[in-house]
């Protein structure tokens, strides 16, 4: 119910447990009926009242200032002329007034709808319209503070859970990683706590599997999709199989679509258009070839007997979007490799990272460099002289994305 005059703000809905009464003081207060006189005497006797509540018929319709009124009542004559005349002549007829079920974060909307005054000179809590109290504004901000740094920590301990789980996602390809190649490097960064990047390695007896994945997005919305890519890649493995890298990639492009609904007649624009940027490839272990197929994520190639690294782009329609058509088709490509021949295939957080003295881009061509002056190091130490490039270029900028490496030696 609204009062006279006065702002009151309350919804209809299942309210949290901090609510505006929990915010409420007891307070002494006035009717229209009571003369200035009156007014001047509670303020004399309650020196900490900041402000006095003028209610009628138990509802509050205004309130008088301490400052406002005291400082009115010492001019000259003020006394003689308003002693003995209704409160209302000093009285703010615009108070802010909440409902006592108001929650606590409406409460703090109603306040600065009010243009903050209440801050300084309180507010005003009814129940049912009835006056029952006042609120300070600075219990209120109190409560506000308190109230969103327990949310911020339930956040981080949930995000820290999540991460959790993304890691023991991953913890199986690791280990099967390491465990299957003599020579090989892995770096895994999200750019928060839990990022949209992700791998998966399988052995086989002829030989092994990789992809290697970024996601839209990082943090919590990156790994949502994570959850859902590798989901679909499981999937798609245990029906085709590894050894047609291509086929896998269009298949989970299929799947990816159909569960998010992202066909290319959809028109609703306000709705998700997410995907998948990955390679996928095949290494057949008596032929010492690599199939792989890519979209939009290149291979970066180090032959022993070669003095450059040649960069292999991958298709460039990424998997699962709006506009990558349901049938599009990624294609295998072969490579023999020599013994000694390096391996790279890194998400976009390291090329597209700025940093340097010209707040540019790393770009693939610092990545080939990078690789050129680690080409003798174990993969282990390859991978990590490539994190080390990047940290040294990135320095003091924020980072951008999150960061996968994986390299091996053949």
């Amino acid at each position: 119910m609204q009062a006279p005059s006065g702002l009151i703000l309350s919804r209809d809905r299942h309210l949290p447990q901090a609510r505006a009464a929990d915010l409420c003081l007891p307070s002494p207060s006035v009717s229209t009926e009571d003369t200035n006189t009156t007014v001047l005497d509670l303020f004399g006797k309650h020196s900490h009242l900041a402000t006095l509540p003028v209610v009628e018929n138990q509802r509050p319709i205004g309130m008088i200032k301490r400052h406002v009124f005291l400082s009115e009542m010492a001019k000259p004559f003020h006394r003689e002329v308003y002693d003995r005349k209704s409160c209302v002549a000093f009285m703010d007829r615009e108070p802010v007034i909440v409902n006592a079920t108001t929650t606590i974060e409406d409460t703090a909307l109603a306040i600065v709808e009010s243009g903050g005054k209440a801050l300084t000179d309180g507010f005003l809590i009814a129940d049912d319209g009835k006056f029952v109290g006042v609120g300070s504004g600075l219990d209120l901000m109190r409560m506000v503070a308190n109230l969103q740094a327990e949310k911020n920590r339930q956040i981080m301990q949930s995000i820290g859970y999540a991460s959790v789980i993304q890691r023991a996602m991953l913890r199986t390809s690791h280990e099967a990683l390491f465990a299957t190649l003599s020579d090989v490097g892995l770096v895994w960064q999200p750019r928060d706590v839990i990022g949209g990047d992700f791998y998966h390695f399988a052995p086989y007896p002829d030989g092994w599997f990789l992809a290697l994945a970024d996601c839209t997005g990082h943090g919590v919305p990156g790994a949502f999709m994570t959850l859902i890519s590798s989901s679909w890649l499981s999937r798609t493995l245990e029906r085709l199989g590894p050894r047609d890298p291509a086929q896998v990639l269009a298949e989970l492009n299929r799947s990816v679509k159909a569960s998010l609904g992202q066909t290319e007649s959809r028109n609703d624009l306000g709705a998700s258009d997410d995907g998948l940027d990955a390679v996928a490839m095949w290494f057949d272990r008596a032929r010492s070839t690599l199939v792989f197929a890519s979209a939009r994520t290149p291979l970066h190639v180090l032959s022993p007997e070669e003095s450059a690294v040649r960069t292999i782009e991958g298709d460039r329609k990424g998997l699962g979007y709006v506009d990558t058509p349901m049938t599009h088709a990624w294609s295998n490509r072969e490579l023999a490799l020599d013994a000694g021949t390096i391996v790279c295939a890194i998400t976009d957080g390291m090329v597209d990272q700025i940093g340097g003295a010209k707040h540019i881009a790393f770009g693939k061509r610092r990545v080939r460099d990078a690789m050129l002056r680690a080409r003798t190091l174990p993969m282990g130490e390859f991978a990590a002289s490539m994190i080390d490039a990047h940290a040294d270029y990135q320095a003091g900028h924020s980072r951008r994305d999150d960061l996968t490496l994986f390299c091996f030696r053949a």
